[in-house]
């Protein structure tokens, strides 16, 4: 059976969603909504149409789960809960600190509809997160880290495009190597957010904008910035465009701990990314999840999940007996 997708966005996120549904026989893209002029949009898909973002509850029954693309700063706070009591959806929801609240919301939404609503999946959180999951279910004595980078975060770079006076903005995660070494050593060392990463900020200002200003609103900005030692260089659209066209990103994460009676073993866990695309990659994490979605709403299950209520196996076009033979 084929499951008909809905995009909500086609920005980087919502083209990648669009390839990577693409590559999955068992999804088709039904339609794209967009806030945009829906005649100013061109896909990539035969035969998928673009609509207004106002429309899409018209498509209720032509679509059985949205994938929505929308950024975390302001967003996908409205839309998810929005759209969770009248379609099964995904989202990719990034802002660490807000996600209880995130899912508070959207859980009552979507069991008021009797849908299943997944948010919070792409590779982190997403992939990440199982991974930290897992290793410390493994090392229970052991610490967890998280290292981004070098890359560019999407969720970074959009609140800051969303700061008045910015035209345009991308914003790098890099991983601090000593830091990094130290962890892989096995030392268990205890580090600070700033001493872990800094974050370095390229922004094309507005003609005219207060440039202290927004240097200012970035690098105190709480939940993206605040924490971090962030450099601020304002370029050109030019040079934007020349030096800083791709979406490339990745990370480690590490579990260190010890086994045996006297904890006299020490062991690393390490998962590791490296991405061309940050926004196909997470794309490609989205559908895997709208499968899911599907799959767990025509059981009978709803309200909001993250990836730790999914079980592997949803995720995948094999059937369990394929998944056993070929990869357990």
């Amino acid at each position: 059976m084929t499951i008909k997708i809905g995009i909500v966005g086609y920005g980087n996120l919502g083209r990648g969603v669009e390839c990577a549904i693409r590559h999955n026989p068992d999804l088709e893209l039904t339609a794209v909504f967009t806030r945009r002029n829906p005649e100013s949009l061109k896909v990539l898909t035969p035969g998928a149409k673009v609509h207004s973002y106002e429309d899409v509850f018209s498509f209720k029954d032509a679509v059985d789960v949205l994938i929505l693309c929308g950024g975390s700063a302001s967003d996908l706070p409205v839309q998810t809960k929005e759209l969770a009591e009248h379609f099964n959806l995904v989202d990719s929801f990034d802002t660490h600190a807000k996600i209880p609240q995130h899912f508070s919301a959207v859980d009552e939404a979507a069991k008021k509809g009797k849908k299943v609503a997944v948010i919070s999946a792409g590779w982190d959180p997403g992939m990440f997160s199982l991974n930290r999951l897992y290793a410390g279910a493994i090392l229970p004595g052991g610490s967890d880290y998280t290292f981004w980078g070098k890359g560019v975060s999407q969720g970074h770079s959009d609140a800051i495009r969303r700061i008045s006076g910015v035209k345009d903005a991308r914003q790098y995660t890099v991983p601090v190597e000593e830091a990094l070494k130290e962890v892989r050593s096995g030392s268990n060392p205890e580090l600070t957010t700033r001493q872990k990463h800094t974050r370095q900020c390229f922004v094309v200002a507005e003609d005219g904008a207060d440039l202290e200003r927004i240097r200012e609103e970035i690098v105190t900005m709480p939940n993206y910035f605040a924490d971090y030692d962030t450099t601020v260089q304002f370029i050109t659209k030019e040079e934007l465009m020349r030096d800083h066209k791709g979406i490339p990103h990745g990370g480690f994460v590490i579990r260190t701990g010890t086994t045996g009676w006297e904890d006299e073993n020490s062991h690393v866990i390490e998962y590791s990314l490296k991405l061309d695309s940050n926004p196909e990659f997470t794309a490609s994490v989205l559908a895997a999840y709208a499968r899911a979605a599907y799959r767990l709403n025509q059981e009978g299950q709803q309200g909001c999940k993250t990836v730790f209520d999914i079980a592997p196996a949803y995720l995948s076009s094999l059937s369990g007996e394929e998944l056993r033979k070929n990869l357990l």
